[in-house]
């Protein structure tokens, strides 16, 4: 059964998947290192298995991908999903994007843990970012993730701690939060963050503006002129 979704080149789409039956994806560092190393790898026209000499983001930071297929705008991983913002630079970036990513984390996955069979649920799911108050949403709700972690139902509830949240936000390393936050870190190389750049002007708008969800206040995100 084909993709309902049809991807176009310039528009923005939020990219997910889980495990099959809700299992982890990602059981240690090393397994969301991984990822991490193949989401960069991935994002070009070079085959990834010619250039995995490396397991971490680090160790392959030097390789060429050839000629990027997507813009990755943020991204988040969690114990049994992930989610991305990608823009389509071409026709056919995403999908031979997440084809490259997911099946070589597929093969790694399966390998480290001497599995066989499909480790994700399905086909990739996949929503247009049709406005910027969807995408303004997209932004706090990718990057909030991790608090469901140690809050789990603060989305219905209301967030008990927020010192805390804010706190395990800042310890949270597979996400790109810490990027935009201004931190100087290896995996800033995976981003473009010229789309997320025009609306907050300091790292401090940024954060403010995530934060801000935690409250359901209004955003400080601002279309710049």
């Amino acid at each position: 059964m084909g993709r309902s979704i049809k991807f176009i080149p310039g528009e923005i789409y939020h990219i997910y998947n889980r495990g099959t039956e809700k299992r982890n994806i990602f059981s240690s560092r090393r397994d969301y290192e991984r990822f991490l190393a193949l989401l960069y790898l991935s994002n070009g026209e070079i085959p990834v298995h010619s250039q995995l000499q490396g397991s971490t983001l680090k160790e392959v930071q030097k390789n060429d991908q050839g000629k990027k297929l997507v813009e990755i705008i943020a991204y988040c991983l969690m114990p049994n999903h992930f989610h991305l913002l990608v823009s389509e630079k071409n026709q056919n970036g995403i999908s031979r994007f997440m084809q490259k990513l997911i099946t070589a984390y597929t093969m790694y996955f399966n390998k480290l843990h001497e599995r066989s069979g499909a480790l994700f649920q399905g086909k990739f799911q996949a929503r247009h970012v049709f406005d910027e108050r969807y995408f303004f949403y997209l932004i706090s709700y990718i990057h909030l993730n991790p608090v469901k972690i140690i809050d789990p139902k603060w989305k219905e509830n209301g967030v008990t701690n927020r010192s805390r949240a804010e706190k395990y936000l800042k310890e949270y390393p597979y996400s790109s939060y810490l990027d935009y936050l201004g931190e100087d870190r290896t995996e800033k190389i995976i981003l473009n963050r010229d789309v997320l750049d025009r609306y907050a002007d300091t790292p401090a708008d940024f954060k403010a503006s995530i934060m801000s969800f935690l409250g359901y206040e209004e955003t400080y995100f601002k279309v710049r002129p």
